[in-house]
């Protein structure tokens, strides 16, 4: 599958400085938000080949890529999410390619080098790890709930400890906060949580995964019907027990305030 092999060979890329991360030049677009030279040069490679495979799509990253295209298809690429624990020398960060079609996220494909993974899935792809289908998410159990945040760096601390204190207090979960939302939702399709609920996301952070998830009974808040490309997202994303014991502050339809 081309998109597999692109995003492949863009974590091959990724790798190549990630193995000598004290010569990677580091930009910041705001407090906490970094950019490196490894994102722009794998989203440099993506919307290349991505042009080249799918000459009349539309194509979308988030370092600024944009084509238009003549079809109801763009790609919505996301070179590194993680890039803070890229820059630390983490391992929770992930090539991210999605379609977005007709206005909504169709099939995504993931690659996690360091950990290893690739995930691949959307509509008519059931969802593969590493080649292996993936099983079927659901349930919640209560005496183990697990849900994974995100904010982004600009969600005002008020609003962060609300959301932490309704986990906590109001679902009476357990939480994890990784820094990467592609590599969260990674953990909620296996399992190792129940949900996410991400505050202040952009679609790339989610434009690959949600289509792989769908697949295997995962879901989402999100009404693409009222989002574009640009938008910030306030959103859950977990099995419909999850979704139903977080509807009290992320419904379905949320927005970002």
């Amino acid at each position: 599958m081309i998109v597999e092999t692109l995003a492949r060979e863009a974590g091959e890329i990724a790798m190549s400085h990630f193995e000598t991360l004290a010569t990677v030049p580091v930009e910041s677009k705001g407090h906490l938000d970094l950019v490196t030279a490894a994102d722009q040069e794998v989203e440099r490679f993506l919307t290349e080949r991505l042009g080249q495979a799918f000459p009349d799509d539309g194509i979308f990253g988030e370092e600024g890529a944009a084509r238009q295209g003549t079809t109801s298809r763009i790609w919505v690429v996301d070179p590194i999410d993680g890039t803070f624990n890229f820059v630390r020398g983490g391992d929770q960060w992930a090539v991210s390619i999605g379609l977005y079609e007709n206005f909504c996220p169709t099939f995504g494909v993931i690659h996690a080098p360091v950990r290893s993974q690739t995930l691949i899935g959307g509509v008519g792809h059931a969802s593969t790890l590493n080649g292996a289908a993936m099983a079927q998410r659901g349930g919640l159990n209560e005496n183990r709930a697990a849900c994974g945040v995100g904010f982004h760096p600009t969600i005002a601390v008020d609003q962060r400890l609300q959301t932490l204190r309704y986990v906590l207090e109001d679902a009476r979960m357990s939480f994890r906060c990784c820094g990467s939302a592609t590599v969260s939702l990674i953990e909620v399709a296996l399992g190792q949580v129940d949900g996410y609920l991400g505050i202040g996301e952009s679609t790339w952070d989610l434009m690959a995964a949600l289509p792989i998830l769908e697949q295997i009974g995962i879901h989402s808040t999100v009404d693409w019907s009222k989002t574009d490309l640009t938008s910030k997202l306030r959103f859950a994303c977990g099995t419909p027990e999850f979704l139903q014991a977080v509807s009290t502050i992320v419904p379905y339809g949320t927005t970002l305030d």
